[in-house]
């Protein structure tokens, strides 16, 4: 489809979902993952944060702002794969973990979660949630952390890039209050995650024609340039066009989260997301394996356990490794 420009789909987006260099689905929104803040809470508190932070450095700010009215941070407890497995996933990348080593053909080896680095990204997770995170942490994610930064109850909050237009949009309570940095990092160079929001046509389809009418459409620069005209251009879909980020009248709307919403969704490491090689397609905060559905939704009821305090770090650890064996080849 000549008229469809696939060349404005910002590349980082487009190789995640093509195989063999071919696009399969088309993007309606995409996201990365970043640090959203509130500086006025943190000076109160004497910190600043840094535009590219490490975990050491958010977890140093995070435990110095908490206080009984006001959270330092707020981070997914929320058991799923998608829940607190995407969040934990990203730290546990740039701490140099993985869940599964990879055989020569791409397919699932050994359990890595036995390993000394899950273990320390799962310590960090865990404390830093218990010292400096919100209330009832391991039923939290991302509407739940939401609503806590817009009530002014998390002075920080590490999530999905799309919340920015959120936060920012007309009718926010902190509209004009943020500021956004980086996804922290550890012994990696970048650590945001990268998705995809996308529509595609299956192949039984009874009328691929006008599937692929309907699709075009509504991944089109003409649908954002319709859906700013009724909801203003802060609220457009985000990520998925170098369009939208050429645009003035986006910059001027959205102009305190555009350009780190790009930098983070180019920076993010989707062909090396951590420190080894993993099984799979390429994946950031997922492992791009069928069996990383089941595993991460169990695995991360282990955490969000620990989380809670019902069981030890130690005994989350031994139990996801339990279930990481069940896959391995």
């Amino acid at each position: 489809d000549a008229d469809y420009n696939v060349d404005d789909i910002i590349p980082a987006v487009r190789n995640g979902l093509s195989s063999d260099g071919a696009l399969y689905a088309a993007p309606f929104y995409a996201e990365s993952s970043f640090l959203m803040y509130r500086p006025d809470l943190l000076e109160e508190a004497g910190q600043t944060m840094p535009e590219a932070p490490t975990w050491d450095e958010v977890a140093e700010i995070a435990r110095a702002v908490d206080s009984d009215d006001v959270a330092g941070i707020c981070l997914r407890g929320k058991p799923g794969w998608g829940d607190l497995g995407a969040a934990f996933t990203t730290v546990l990348n740039t701490f140099g973990g993985t869940y599964w080593a990879a055989n020569d053909d791409g397919s699932i080896g050994e359990s890595q979660v036995d390993q000394p680095e899950f273990k320390e990204a799962l310590d960090f997770y865990v404390g830093l949630v218990q010292d400096a995170g919100q209330d009832d942490a391991s039923n939290a994610s991302f509407n739940e952390c939401l609503n806590l930064y817009q009530e002014g109850s998390t002075a920080m909050w590490y999530d999905a890039t799309v919340a920015a237009s959120i936060l920012e949009a007309d009718d926010s309570p902190v509209k004009g209050m943020n500021d956004f940095a980086l996804a922290p990092v550890q012994e990696t160079d970048a650590s945001g995650w990268l998705w995809a929001w996308a529509l595609a046509v299956p192949q039984n389809s009874p009328n691929p024609e006008a599937g692929w009418e309907y699709v075009s459409w509504a991944t089109s620069q003409q649908y954002l340039e319709s859906a700013a005209a009724e909801l203003g251009w802060a609220a457009v879909p985000p990520g998925t066009r170098q369009f939208l980020y050429d645009n003035a009248e986006y910059q001027e709307a959205a102009g305190a989260f555009a350009d780190k919403t790009l930098d983070a969704m180019l920076a993010a490491p989707i062909d090396n997301p951590g420190t080894t090689p993993r099984p799979g397609l390429p994946g950031v905060q997922y492992v791009g394996v069928p069996e990383f559905q089941d595993f991460g939704t169990r695995c991360t009821e282990e955490i969000a356990a620990a989380i809670a305090g019902s069981q030890s770090t130690d005994d989350a650890q031994a139990n996801c490794h339990a279930i990481a064996q069940e896959y391995t080849s």
